[in-house]
């Protein structure tokens, strides 16, 4: 890759990965734009910046995490559901990863869902996620199942599950970015096994590559973390409902008209 997809792409992780607009579409929108090939180190350079992100949400929420243990007992079964299914229906996982068609769908449905969430979920209770049960953690895990879909979004997910167990949106959007960190490290440390297994190895230039990639996604990530919970708390998600209709729309137009477009 060049420097300048590298810059890229790492904006556009930082900026998607946690709002509910599905990082896999706009990960296909700008490989395609850009004639990105999906060579395995271009794959695994797309998950492996998520640490740059998991990073940020580290530095802005560091207090949290030292509240109580049960904060990540409640983490860990969140994660359980999706942990499981990823691994019983792997295979048919992976078919649906191959199709970019699913992904713009995808996100049209779930652009719909976000246009009537705010209304079907108005009487929240819950302010701080720490003041959820493991029940309720269990169901936002469950919710969290959804994402296996491709383009369906691990934060939009996650944050609609979070809304029908009456957190307000800020405590649900805040959960959904701790949530991420588990499963989001876990794909990392996948995908880098199994880029080596693989008989791979990483250059100079492709580590710096890395580097470059997870500082931007880093501060990028910090920006869109901040300025979403701003937003989502004041004006609610019927503004990301209808910017997933319109990229899923692009998605499946550049489709129609003879594109080929790679998931990575």
């Amino acid at each position: 890759m060049t420097l300048f997809e590298v810059i890229v792409l790492a904006i556009v992780e930082g900026l998607t990965e946690f709002l509910p607009v599905s990082s896999t579409g706009h990960m296909i929108i700008a490989t395609a734009l850009m004639g990105v090939s999906p060579t395995p180190f271009v794959k695994l350079f797309t998950i492996a910046i998520q640490l740059g992100t998991i990073l940020s949400v580290l530095v802005l929420y560091y207090k949290r995490f030292f509240r109580s243990l049960t904060f990540y007992y409640k983490l860990v079964v969140a994660a359980i559901p999706a942990v499981i299914l990823g691994f019983l229906f792997s295979d048919a996982i992976d078919g649906l990863l191959e199709s970019p068609l699913v992904v713009g769908v995808t996100l049209v449905i779930g652009g719909i869902i976000l246009l009537f969430v705010d209304k079907w979920f108005n009487k929240p209770s819950i302010d701080d996620s720490d003041e959820i049960n493991y029940g309720q953690a269990l169901k936002i895990g469950l919710f969290q199942c959804l994402a296996l879909i491709p383009g369906m979004s691990r934060s939009a997910s996650t944050i609609v599950g979070g809304m029908t167990q009456q957190l307000t949106r800020k405590a649900a959007a805040e959960f959904s970015f701790f949530l991420a960190i588990p499963m989001m490290f876990g794909a990392t440390i996948l995908k880098l096994k199994d880029y080596f297994d693989n008989g791979n190895a990483l250059n100079g230039s492709e580590i710096n590559q890395l580097i470059i990639g997870n500082a931007i996604g880093f501060i990028v990530a910090i920006i869109a973390i901040k300025s979403f919970i701003g937003v989502v708390s004041k004006y609610g998600f019927k503004a990301f409902g209808w910017y997933r209709i319109i990229v899923g729309g692009i998605i499946i137009a550049l489709l129609v008209s003879g594109h080929s477009l790679q998931i990575l």
